[in-house]
């Protein structure tokens, strides 16, 4: 009768205590719906963003799916680029030239540094996709004073029409029409410091300025 009185007292302790190893929420990627090899842990350190205040949640997520890609190219062109015609309803790809070449250029690239996100570059990126977008500008010459005053990069991207972040991703990375594939070999250059921004823009609903340090 005692231990039973002991065990009832024990109850209100324990209820404050949970065990949290079987609570504990999974881990999913935003590549996860490709393969589930995206869900590993490792894969964790990519979200350089996750608290950052200042980013929209698309934004944020633009980062973390560059992130994964740089760190593991060759699983990125066979998981999310192969099956990315399919994905996005776009079949023309297929038969595109710059796809062909961008599952070629991942295949045999090796791990690169992490972007993680840095204010100063972000503002540069908000002014200029703001700016743009209000005006229906396209292009990267700084259009106010305001925003030349803190235009700061080594390296810029502007994509024009989505709002999604692994289109905008895709986009730049297929750089469909672009001879010199100036966007997809920004985003391969060792940078290790970036600053995104999505915003409305007057002629394509959307545009997206990634500024690279």
């Amino acid at each position: 009768m005692r231990s039973l009185f002991l065990f009832l007292l024990a109850l209100p302790t324990m209820a404050f205590h949970p065990i949290e190893s079987s609570e504990q929420t999974e881990y999913v990627s935003p590549l996860a719906v490709f393969s589930s090899e995206w869900n590993k842990p490792q894969y964790l350190v990519c979200n350089t963003a996750a608290n950052t205040d200042y980013l929209s949640e698309n934004e944020k997520t633009v980062i973390y799916i560059l992130n994964l890609a740089r760190m593991n190219p060759p699983l990125f062109a066979q998981t999310v680029v192969k099956a990315y015609p399919d994905y996005s309803g776009n079949s023309r790809l297929l038969q595109s030239d710059y796809y062909i070449g961008l599952l070629a250029f991942l295949k045999n690239k090796i791990s690169l540094p992490r972007l993680y996100p840095e204010r100063s570059l972000f503002e540069s990126a908000r002014c200029h996709a703001e700016t743009s977008g209000k005006t229906g500008y396209i292009g990267h010459n700084r259009r106010t004073k305001d925003c030349k005053d803190i235009e700061t990069f080594m390296g810029e991207c502007c994509q024009y029409g989505y709002q999604d972040p692994l289109s905008i991703v895709m986009d730049l990375l297929i750089d469909d029409g672009v001879p010199s594939l100036g966007h997809r070999i920004i985003l391969f250059k060792p940078h290790t410091q970036i600053g995104v921004s999505i915003q409305p823009h007057k002629k394509y609903r959307w545009n997206a300025v990634l500024d690279l340090g």
